[in-house]
């Protein structure tokens, strides 16, 4: 029987095979080795530039061409797999009580100084967040205990506009501590208040301070490149300036409704944990130099709406959106900080079954993710499938060049 290759209508990587060579020839001198190795990735990925297989099935005869995937990080393609491997993983880390979500995100004004500095801006995003939660739920006022927080970076908005956040899953409760952070001797689990976390407006200010206290040592040390018009922030009066406006506005931290359980905190990691930029599923249309795509606005009631963009454009913001080569973007804190985690988490347990709070919150049994479906012949059903591998045969047409 004749073989098949399975794509979806559209994707990202027919744009980048379209327009590729174009955004290069307009924005390449600008571009960082790592966004042009996206790019290339995502434009090779499940082709016949990557080599692949052909999938044979004994039972009706049906073949199958799959190509390999470039497993960058940044492909919409490449991301299933790797996140049911790490659902498997965290479902050994997630406890039976109530979490909360909570998101921190920076203002604006610093958009162009992280874009000019990722690595460093996005790590104190994420550092000032972590210190913020620990230190607000370690103050007796609050909770008086240390909490477990899993924290995952986004840089995007829907309509793929520059928006760097974090997105924070934690425990409604933890273990008891003294103001600085450090467990009791004989630590007790301390429960939040049904249905409430913490305060948001004390969380803001926290983290406000933290960030720009933080950014502020960056610029006076220099360790912050500051190309165009940042470069006015390497002179102390306009910094100080500049920074005295960051600190009269209202930074927006957001937490949402609590979660029942492990089992609705994995369907939500399944969701954010490895999304990227924009999905193929949100294409809608590629023609004439122009891009179409589906995108929620949260300014107006999260409605739908239909988004056009120039090819060239289209691509500008997607490489915003390429993190640095080793930058981790899912990060564990507090009770899940790598150091110490299996440890607390046993005692963690051992408190809450010996205080029977599992039994009240629901779905506090332990979390399953299930196994991997057995493959089978999309064609008769059948499961006796045989491969072989498959040449490289061709390049991609118009895809970009790797650095």
């Amino acid at each position: 029987m004749t073989a098949v290759v399975e794509r979806p209508a559209l994707e990202v990587a027919d744009v980048i095979r379209q327009h590729g060579e174009a955004f290069l020839d307009r924005y390449g001198s600008v571009l960082s080795a790592t966004q042009r190795k996206a790019l290339s990735d995502l434009a090779a990925c499940r082709t016949a530039t990557l080599g692949g297989h052909v999938e044979h099935c004994l039972d009706c005869g049906q073949q199958r061409i799959a190509y390999n995937s470039c497993r960058n990080r940044h492909c919409p393609k490449c991301q299933a797999l790797a996140r049911a491997d790490w659902l498997q993983q965290q479902a050994e880390f997630l406890l039976p009580v109530e979490y909360h979500h909570v998101v921190f995100t920076l203002p604006a004004e610093v958009g162009d100084l992280a874009l000019a500095n990722p690595a460093l801006v996005y790590d104190l995003l994420m550092r000032s967040a972590a210190a913020t939660l620990r230190e607000v739920a370690a103050n007796p006022k609050r909770l008086g205990a240390l909490v477990g927080v899993l924290m995952v970076l986004h840089t995007w908005g829907q309509n793929l506009h520059h928006h760097p956040h974090v997105h924070c899953v934690v425990t409604g409760g933890g273990l008891s501590c003294d103001p600085a952070g450090q467990l009791d001797q004989t630590p007790r689990w301390v429960a939040c208040r049904p249905g409430f976390f913490l305060p948001v407006r004390v969380l803001s200010g926290v983290f406000r301070g933290k960030f720009l206290d933080g950014l502020n040592g960056l610029l006076e040390e220099g360790q912050l490149a500051l190309p165009g018009q940042l470069a006015r922030l390497a002179q102390p009066c306009a910094r100080a300036a500049w920074l005295r406006t960051l600190y009269a506005k209202e930074w927006v931290v957001y937490s949402k409704p609590p979660w029942g359980g492990p089992e609705q905190v994995l369907k939500y990691l399944a969701r954010y944990s490895h999304r990227v930029a924009i999905s193929n599923a949100r294409l809608e249309s590629l023609e004439d130099g122009r891009v179409s795509f589906r995108y929620k606005d949260y300014a107006d009631d999260g409605r739908s709406k239909r988004l056009s963009l120039d090819a060239l454009e289209f691509l500008r913001r997607l490489v915003q959106h390429v993190l640095p080569r080793g930058f981790v973007k899912v990060r564990h804190y507090g009770l899940l900080a790598n150091g110490q985690r299996e440890a607390r988490l046993r005692v963690c347990r051992r408190l809450l079954l010996g205080a029977r709070v599992a039994a009240a919150v629901p779905g506090a049994e332990r979390a399953q993710t299930g196994p991997a479906p057995q493959r089978c012949c999309g064609h008769c059903g059948g499961t006796r499938l045989v491969y072989r591998e498959l040449t490289v045969v061709a390049s991609v047409p118009g895809g970009a060049d790797s650095s």
